[in-house]
Formats: C-alpha cells, structure tokens, sequence
C-alpha cells in the first residue's frame, strides 16, 4: 500500500508532462506516407479555415499496402502553444469528436502498392464551436494510444484586421540577408482590455517552427490599434529562393533531374548536383516557399493513386563537412521538421552531403538549412545564402483570452 502511495505522485506528473507536449504535423508511422492538408482543394494554403464559414479541410495520406485497414480520427482543440486546452469536447466542437475514415481507394499501376485514406471537415456528424489551434490524432484499429499520425491545423473567428509589410532595411543591417516584419492590428471594434496579458502572437516564416517567434508584445499602442514595428524578435534571415524539381512524369523533366532510372523493380530519381551558393548574388526564381504537390502528368482520373512512389536522390557536394552541426533537407515534405528523415549524410570518399528520399510523383520544393549542434533555429546562409530580396511567405496568428477566459481563441490570421 504504502509503494503505492509513494508512487502514485509520479504517475500524477507523468500524466501532466505527457499533456504539456506541443503538437505539431508529423507522420509516426513509417507505413504511412504524404500526409496532405488541403483548405478547399488547395495544396498550396496553409491549414486555416473560417469559423462557421464555408472552407472545407481535406486531410489525406497514403498506407504502404493493397489491404483496406481500419482508421478513425480524434479531434482535440489546442492552446496557442500547441499544448492541448482544458476545454471538453463538447465546449469546441458540435458533434462528435471522433470518426472513421470510410473513404479509401487502391493505387493503380504502381510500382509501390499503396491504400489512400482522406476525410474532410466540417462533415455531417461534426463541426467546430469555437476558433483556436485544433489536433487530429490518426488511429488505426482504435489504439488511441498509438497514433499513426498528428494533423494541426486552425480556426479563425475574424474580429481583428492585420496590415503587414517586410523590408530589408533592419536595426542590424541594410538591404544585405536580413529581413524586417512590421504589422499593425486593427482592433475595429473588437474589445481587449490588456493587450500585454491578454493577447499572444505567433509569427512564422514559411510554416517553420524551429525559427517562429512568440511572448510579441506591442511596440506601440492606441485606441484602436497595436503597432509591432522596429522589433528586433521580428528580424529573419532572408534566406533564398527554394530549390525545386518536377518528376510528375518519367519522360518530360527539366534540368533539375539529371536521370529517372527503372532499378527493378523500383524508380530512382537523381537530382542535379547542388552547389553552395553563400557567396551568389540574389537571383529572383518562382518558388511555392516550401511546399509540394502531388501529380503525375498521365492520370486518367486522380493523381491521388496514380503517381507513384520513386526513390529520390540529392547531392550537395562539399570539399569538407560542416564539423559543427547538420546539414538538413527543409520544407513542407517533412512538415519542416529537423529530424534523421531530414538530416544529410556526408561521403567523404565523393565530398558531398547526400540523401535518399522516398516520394510521391509530383513538384517539390526544398531547401538547405545548417543546424548547428545545441541550438534548435536552424540557418540557410551557409548553403543556401540569405538575401534581403527573397520572396518569404509570413503567417502572424492574433490570439486572445481575455481575463477569466478558458482557451486561446484565433481573432486573427494575416498571410502576407
């Protein structure tokens, strides 16, 4: 009994850390592969939808086999933080919390045999009640303690208006790899009695995490209005223009491939050698900043499971490897996590850095950021280059919990 007791304290704390995880877009299993959030059919959108508007979230994922499997949904609402809220399902959400995913279809003529599984929100059996972060935990065979994967995603309830603009002229440098963000916040008639406690702002580049900014406290302030400007949190590196390529067919490709080869009894896809660009001027080129979309070129009726899974191959070569940190491949491929998937490895017979990616036939972007070891803010100027110039996609997230509130509601999205 008295074991017990003594133990009972720590499984309390165990349960408390294991709530305080923040949450982001990742796939856990590895048989599940290309995890995809679309907003009304757009690959290209980040994951907000309007409360009680009309956007419709599909969320979409390929199994690695020929064999229908059993998935189901859980729908959580989330804290600005990413940290799951206190609220009970029935506070956030208009029906039921968890679903099956009914809607499935085999792959056709693939080299890799695979299952894709999709399902969308709002559907028939639930809606959102409230705005703020939400998590989806994918299941197979109801292991809710064994997610497959996590889907975060937001709802906005628009009461504030965002005008935003960026510029090379920065506190620490002018027009040369750093970029400065300024916003404003126009309260219109939105009430918030103390923006310094009250409010929480979120600012990402490119859907990164690793270098977001949070605790934003106004610069200045007026009756109707927050200015955030001349804020030192709110310098970027510029960084470059993304790398892309393009195997949606095995026969039309540009010079970003160098082969598309049939090693039975799979493909493999070699990419043209990068090069280090630190020292390149700024060239302008279109890019998606970071993200991809799935296609092949010859699908009779979707894209979905016709393309097919190829072994994709990248080179960086370098006289010596970077001794203080890692080389890592970044974009919305991986949900710009930092982790082995991502991570290169050095040849030193053939001085480079290389990596081997199993993808979905489509377009891709992706770029090279340096972590270096112990820090978690990962730089693109010691590959890739940082430039003023670059064209970066900035997501500020306006979040409020007034006084004796009991979750972050989303008051605000601005995407410049």
């Amino acid at each position: 009994m008295m074991r017990s007791l003594i133990l009972f304290p720590f499984l309390l704390l165990a349960v408390f850390l294991r709530g305080q995880e923040v949450f982001q877009t990742r796939i856990i299993h590895e048989n599940v592969k290309t995890l995809q959030v679309k907003v009304n059919d757009n690959p290209l959108t980040l994951p907000v939808i309007t409360l009680n508007g009309n956007d419709v979230l599909e969320i979409s994922f390929d199994e690695m086999s020929h064999e229908k499997r059993s998935f189901s949904y859980e729908i959580k609402h989330c804290n600005a933080d990413w940290t799951i809220s206190s609220l009970s399902s029935s506070e956030y959400l208009q029906g039921f919390s968890r679903g099956y995913i009914d809607d499935y279809a085999l792959s056709v003529n693939t080299t890799f045999l695979y299952t894709n599984y999709r399902f969308i929100l709002p559907n028939n059996d639930v809606s959102f009640a409230v705005s703020g972060n939400y998590l989806i935990n994918i299941y197979e065979d109801n292991q809710t303690d064994n997610p497959v994967a996590h889907v975060c995603f937001s709802v906005v309830e628009p009461q504030v208006e965002i005008s935003a603009a960026v510029r090379g002229n920065t506190d620490t440098e002018l027009n040369k790899s750093m970029q400065q963000l300024d916003f404003d916040v126009v309260m219109r008639n939105y009430k918030i009695q103390d923006a310094q406690t009250e409010l929480k702002v979120v600012v990402r580049q490119n859907n990164r995490t690793d270098n977001q900014v949070t605790g934003l406290k106004p610069t200045f302030y007026s009756a109707d209005k927050l200015s955030f400007v001349n804020n030192r949190q709110l310098i970027f590196e510029g960084g470059n223009e993304f790398h892309r390529f393009d195997f949606s067919s095995i026969y039309n490709y540009d010079e970003r491939i160098a082969q598309i080869k049939f090693d039975r009894p799979y493909y493999q896809v070699y990419l043209t050698e990068n090069s280090i660009q630190a020292d390149d001027a700024y060239m302008q080129d279109f890019d998606v900043n970071g993200r991809f979309v799935v296609n092949y070129q010859n699908a009779i009726e979707s894209p979905d499971v016709e393309a097919d899974y190829m072994f994709v191959n990248f080179y960086l070569p370098v006289n010596r490897p970077f001794i203080q940190g890692n080389i890592f491949l970044g974009g919305n491929w991986n949900y710009n996590r930092l982790n082995a998937l991502s991570r290169m490895d050095y040849d030193p017979s053939n001085g480079l850095y290389y990596k081997t990616l199993l993808l979905k036939q489509g377009g891709y972007n992706y770029q090279y950021l340096f972590l270096r070891e112990g820090e978690t803010r990962a730089s693109t100027k010691p590959v890739d280059g940082s430039h003023w110039q670059t064209q970066n996609e900035y997501a500020i997230y306006i979040y409020h919990r007034p006084w004796g509130g009991r979750y972050d509601k989303l008051v605000g999205v601005k995407i410049l």
